[in-house]
Parts: structure tokens; sequence; C-alpha cells
């Protein structure tokens, strides 16, 4: 007699069926553990924001436990001065909006590696502030900045005539520039020059101590200046019998038009054809004074066409 297998009841069949069936139909109710997401892909953990510091800081808890989770959270905050003043008037403490300050500028987006470094040529670029030449070069454009030049103390002209026309002549006062020929030289004679002002302090650099302020092109002059055998001088002021004026005379002075690129940047071109010879930008503020205590400015020279 043939021995048959022991039979299942039918309902432990039935168990047994969909405890199988679980591992690959979740939808039963007895899904296997969750996966784990691949190395890499968890869900970014949310940033901290201004309100989530000042919940924390009502929440009674420390300075050194609110400082530590901002160190080692991503944060968003809005450093602002007006933000900053509503987070002090809430209680924040000083330690806290310090590192709350420092979290700003740790989160910033280091550059990518890929990305390549701006292009010192290109106008559009950022720059040190300060006065630059476009020199248009066969192979591609190039930037030069115009390095400024130190003028100590001044010089007065016209004296003896004046005194012996009893003032109708002028005599004039004379800033004056040791060297008789600027070292950058240009060939063009309407050259094109960009102008990068500070935009937090609203100056520009190597300005000297009447162009702090200086904020546009418009308060600067373009003027042409007269060469010695070992110097440049430039009027800068004149008086008589008439009176007295300051600044740069109208026959020396070369206008020019300016766009405006951007905030802080200007494109300034000659309106007309300048002639061979030293030129200057220098800040109008200065005029006789500064020329009397020493200043700086920005010189070049245009050669002849060849």
């Amino acid at each position: 007699m043939r021995d048959t297998p022991p039979r299942w009841p039918r309902g432990w069949i039935y168990v047994f069926l969909c405890i199988c069936l679980s591992h690959t139909h979740p939808t039963l109710g007895f899904a296997g553990p969750t996966p784990r997401p691949p190395q890499g892909q968890e869900a970014a953990r949310p940033a901290l924001t201004n309100n989530d510091v000042i919940q924390m800081v009502q929440a009674k808890l420390g300075d050194a436990v609110i400082v530590a989770k901002i160190k080692s959270s991503p944060c968003k905050f809005d450093t602002s001065t007006d933000a900053l003043i509503k987070l002090k008037q809430a209680g924040v403490s000083d330690a806290v909006l310090q590192a709350m300050a420092e979290a700003g500028v740790a989160s910033a987006p280091a550059p990518s590696a890929s990305t390549p470094p701006p292009d010192p040529d290109d106008p559009l670029s950022p720059h040190e502030s300060g006065i630059y030449y476009v020199h248009p070069n066969p192979g591609g454009r190039r930037m030069v900045q115009l390095e400024p030049t130190v003028y100590s103390g001044g010089k007065t002209g016209g004296l003896f005539k004046s005194a012996m026309t009893y003032g109708i002549a002028k005599s004039n006062w004379k800033a004056v520039v040791k060297g008789n020929r600027a070292n950058l030289r240009l060939t063009e004679s309407r050259p094109t020059f960009y102008f990068y002002f500070e935009e937090k302090t609203s100056g520009l650099s190597y300005s000297g101590t009447f162009m702090g302020g200086a904020s546009s092109p418009n308060e600067f002059a373009l003027a042409r200046m007269e060469s010695k055998e070992k110097e440049r001088q430039l009027v800068v002021g004149e008086w008589g019998a008439t009176g007295a004026t300051t600044g740069t005379r109208s026959k020396d002075t070369v206008d020019f038009d300016f766009e405006k690129i951007r905030p802080g940047v200007y494109k300034v071109t000659p309106r007309t054809d300048m002639q061979p010879g030293e030129y200057c930008f220098f800040h109008a503020a200065a005029s006789q004074a500064m020329a009397m205590m020493g200043g700086k400015l920005f010189d070049f020279g245009i050669n002849p066409a060849e």
C-alpha cells in the first residue's frame, strides 16, 4: 500500500501563499523593509530660516545649542539690516546673530570648477575699480588700467604780466607732474575708456582725498597738459582784476560722452579727435586747492600717427 503525503489544511495553505506573495506585492500589506535610497540621493534637509532661530530663542534654548544647530545645518538666512534689527528685537543674542551672518557667507555656492574665470579684457567682466583704456589689438582687444600719477605742489604763471597790466592779464596756478611724458602711450585719436566705481563706497580707487565721493564720469575732467623739458603742467586756476576762477581752462578741456553700462560701470569716449600730446583725467573737485596741496591724476599720452 503506497504512502500518501500528508495533506495541509486548506486554511494553512492560504496563509502560506499570502506570506510568499507579500514580498513581491507590497499592496497586500506585508511589504518587506523599505529599501534605502542610493548614497547621495537622501532627501535634502530643510534649510534653517530666521523664523526657526526665533522659535529656538523663544523656546529658551541656549546660545551654544542654537549656534551648534546653525553650524551643522543648511541655512537660508536673511541678514539684511532690517532683518537683523527684527531678530535683535525678538531677543536673538549677538553670538547667534554673528553665527547667522557667518553661515550666510559660508553657504554661498562655490564657483564651479568647470566655470571659466572672468575675462580681464571684457569690459562687462568684474574689474578692480579705476579707469581702463581699451586697446584694440589685432588679435583681440586688451584692457589696460591707467595708473595714478602723483603731483605735488604747483607753480604760478603770468605774475609779471598781470602786475604790468594792473591785473587785466590774468595770473594762473598750475599743477605740476614730474616727467614730460606719460608712461601709457595711445595711438587712437578717439580712445575708449571704462570707469569702474566702487558701489559700496561710491569712490574710485587711487582717487585721492578729493575723490572719495566720486560716482560718475561726469565728475571728472579730461584735459590736455603742457609738456615742458622735465615736467608736465596743467592750469587749474586763474585770477586777475576781474576776479578768480578755479578749474581747467576751456581751451585745455576735452569734452567726452559717457554711457552707463551697469551700476558703477561707464563707457567714456571723446566727442572729437584728440591731437597728439599729453592728457589726464582728474576729479573736477580738485581745482586749485588740490594743486596747492598735491593729489593724483590718471595720465596718458597720444602719439602722432605713423
